[in-house]
């Protein structure tokens, strides 16, 4: 029977033993009962002990062992043996009497006469067949079918034929109870996602129910269920092409749309996509707007166009649902003008806007800073009468808070309260959010108390804009009890709120407390992202401790947290401060090599420190690579240019420079540089048009300007111009300094003008100022 190089089965004389040559020893199952059946798994080596000869793996049953199982059983339970190492089975019936019959069931016979009239015996490893033979066994009787045990059938075909008889009685079941119990007492005893069959048989019955709810959560389970297997992809395909089956009940339409929706409610909204362009006739238009809303909230916009442009093109009219998506995208994408013209377009095809589409257009306006289009917007709501709603309050209050008009919000907050409606923490979130930036930290706390008395609960992010308010006013202590609070009430003390903490404390300079934070924090379990070693790394530096913010560093990078731009920006400017241009540079070369692209604020720090360090050239050449980057100087910039070209002389390259960038926002600083430069170089009469440029634009001079001018004024014996300068320091309210005084002094004494210099004198003298000084 056996042949050499393959695997066989012997049948020893020995009474009691059979051999079963395999190639490796399986896993051990063990023993497992139910009503009408006991298997035994004999891979665990109870009924046998395993050797290893001629290269293979033998395993010696002991039919004693396996006859006393037998005898255990109860009289009405059929036994069911699992070979060791194979495949195969022994099967005896309740009631033998003989002793185990080796086995594997591969063809049934004649199930309908309720009895098993041949087995086929085939021991099988594999894709190996060791041996085969038939015999005929009356005494099995089958009053067991497939749906309670389908393992005991290999025959595919017989068992797909039971699964469309089945599939069919679901779908001429007369109630969905009743598929539903077909259903659920066939998936106990069988994997039906291998044949999908009788999902496609009971969706079908449950859509054409209109038991849609219950069909969808059908859906849902079965792909979350497959996607434990497959990819997406592949389970849409599945599902798909299980429920177009021809012999299911036509139209598809609803069904598809169930598995759309399933779809999208999943997150897998490309493949509801996919679903949708290969039905022939597309689904009602909800199911449309489902994909639409999908690939919105995911942000993906082209791709929201592309399928409402394909689902138009099927002469698919969109409803008030539709527009509202379309517009919501609109304004995502900053694109109020077509937002507006489909508005419009809404209007003109007879539909009425709701109050969700009008909130949509007034927020998206508010984030554009569009705040009087969204007041009339709100005015046209009204009119049209339309009612607003809490959420549409909420956009105007945030509109103008981000404008910091607190009265205009404050009037908002009133009309909530007056309509009747209760505002919610989303709206006292807005209010504190912009009474902590406008530095009212009394207004915000006064707010949070009326949160409070409405019934609702702050949650971290208003602890967090409170405690950020009063560390930005340096209180501390105030922000310290806010985070006891917070642990109090069982608040999570987030990854934000320890950042702020540490920042506040770094800014006040108490960097032992700010580390003290940080071992807190890890303490606790909340792990520190780059925000908070910044910060700290931030704080040291500006103390010059250079080496305790590379520490911070190395620790950062251990914990697995990236060095971002950030941080080398603030070790560059740290460097730079200590004047370690050779350190700063390093920092700047280690970062061009890793990729990292500086910012202006890097390159602000080098010439700066460049200039500081008297190296002007470095600096220019600084300068000239921020430009070939293609950035653009800011102001900061501008400023240390200019203040290190005139420090060292140069000043026609710092007005070169000014004028090459006259798009920049100036500010009275930059112009003090240039002044102040221009007149100890000599330049009195160019300083002098850039002070009228100066005034010119509303930028008011600080004292320190008046002063170095009208000094150079009297060195020039410019009296005139003295007059002018003196004469406009008063009008615009500058507040003359004991330094300003002095120059007057000196130059009326200089120029002969004693009356005047005398006068200046007593002004000093109630000063407190010797004349002496002068």
């Amino acid at each position: 029977m056996a042949t050499e190089g393959k695997r066989r089965i012997r049948h020893r004389g020995r009474k009691n033993a059979t051999t079963v040559a395999v190639s490796a020893f399986r896993p051990i199952v063990g023993v497992a009962r139910s009503r009408r059946w006991l298997v035994w798994n004999l891979n665990n080596g109870g009924g046998g002990t395993g050797d290893r000869r001629n290269g293979g793996s033998s395993i010696k049953l002991d039919e004693t062992a396996v006859w006393r199982q037998c005898q255990q059983r109860d009289s009405t339970q059929h036994l069911r043996l699992v070979l060791p190492y194979t495949t195969s089975v022994l099967v005896v019936p309740p009631g033998n009497t003989r002793r185990p019959v080796m086995a594997q069931i591969a063809a049934t016979g004649d199930t309908t006469s309720g009895y098993l009239s041949r087995v086929r015996m085939n021991l099988i490893h594999g894709r190996n067949h060791l041996a085969c033979a038939t015999m005929k066994i009356s005494a099995i009787k089958a009053n067991f079918s497939c749906s309670r045990n389908p393992s005991l059938f290999s025959s595919a075909a017989s068992f797909s034929s039971f699964q469309s008889n089945l599939a069919d009685k679901i779908i001429n079941s007369k109630s969905a109870s009743e598929a539903l119990q077909l259903y659920y007492s066939a998936s106990k005893n069988i994997d039906t996602t291998k044949n999908l069959k009788l999902h496609s048989a009971t969706i079908h019955f449950l859509t054409n129910a209109r038991l849609y709810l219950k069909a969808r959560c059908l859906m849902k389970d079965l792909i979350e269920t497959l996607h434990r297997s497959c990819p997406p992809n592949r389970v849409c395909s599945l599902l798909y092409h299980a429920l177009d089956q021809p012999e299911l009940s036509k139209p598809k339409t609803k069904v598809f749309g169930v598995l759309i929706i399933a779809l999208t409610e999943l997150g897998f909204v490309n493949e509801a996509y996919w679903v949708l362009k290969k039905t022939d006739e597309l689904p009602a238009v909800q199911v449309c707007n489902r994909i639409l809303d999908g690939f919105l909230k995911t942000g993906r916009y082209n791709s929201m166009w592309e399928a409402y442009k394909n689902i138009t093109s099927h002469d698919m009219p969109p409803n008030v649902v539709t527009y509202g998506i379309l517009i919501d995208a609109c304004c995502h994408q900053g694109d109020i003008k077509k937002a507006r013209k489909l508005f419009d377009e809404m209007l003109e095809r007879g539909m009425n806007p709701t109050v969700v589409i009008y909130t949509t257009l007034i927020r998206g306006l508010c984030c554009e800073g569009r705040i009087s289009e969204a007041e009339s917007m709100f005015a046209e709501m009204k009119k049209a009468g339309v009612a607003p709603d809490l959420y549409t309050y909420n956009a105007l209050i945030d509109g103008h808070c981000k404008m910091a008009n607190v009265s205009k919000a404050l009037d908002f907050y009133k009309e909530i309260l007056i309509t009747g409606l209760i505002p919610n923490f989303v709206t006292f979130g807005i209010l504190i959010d912009m009474f902590r930036k406008v530095g009212s930290m009394l207004s915000a706390q006064s707010c949070f108390s009326q949160m409070i008395k409405f019934g609702e609960i702050p949650n971290s992010h208003i602890y967090n804009c409170l405690i950020d308010g009063y560390c930005k006013e340096g209180n501390l202590s105030a922000a310290l009890n806010l985070l006891s609070e917070m642990e109090t009430l069982g608040i999570t003390n987030d990854v934000y709120t320890y950042c702020i903490l540490i920042n506040g404390h770094c800014n006040m300079g108490r960097l032992q407390e700010a580390n003290l934070l940080l071992k807190e924090m890890t303490k606790k379990g909340v792990i520190a992202n780059s925000a908070v070693y910044n910060a700290l790394i931030n704080g040291h530096s500006k103390k010059g401790n250079m080496k305790k913010a590379l520490e911070l560093c190395g620790e950062m990078m251990s914990n697995g947290v990236e060095i971002n731009i950030i941080t080398y920006s603030t070790l560059i400017n740290g460097y730079c401060k200590v004047k370690n241009m050779e350190c700063a540079m390093g920092l700047y070369t280690e970062m061009m090599i890793k990729g990292l692209v500086p910012d202006v604020v890097i390159y602000t720090a080098l010439i700066d420190g460049h200039f500081k360090d008297c190296n002007t050239k470095s600096a220019l050449k600084i300068y000239k690579e921020m430009m070939e980057s293609g950035l653009t100087p800011n102001v900061f910039t501008l400023t240390c240019l200019i203040d290190g070209l005139c420090k060292d002389g140069l000043t026609n390259d710092a007005i070169k420079i000014f004028l090459e960038n006259d798009n920049c926002h100036v500010n009275n600083v930059l112009y003090t540089s240039l002044i102040i430069g221009l007149c100890n170089d000599g330049k009195v009469f160019k300083a002098g048009k850039f002070f009228r440029d100066m005034r010119r634009i509303d930028l008011k001079a600080d004292v320190d300007v008046y002063a170095v001018i009208t000094e150079w004024h009297f060195k020039m014996k410019h009296m005139y111009g003295v007059m002018m300068l003196h004469g406009d320091m008063v009008k615009i309210g500058v507040i003359p300094n004991d330094v300003i005084y002095g120059v007057f002094a000196r130059g009326y004494r200089e120029n002969g003008d004693y009356k005047s210099a005398f006068k200046c004198s007593d002004d000093l003298l109630e000063l407190g100022v010797q004349c002496e000084r002068l």
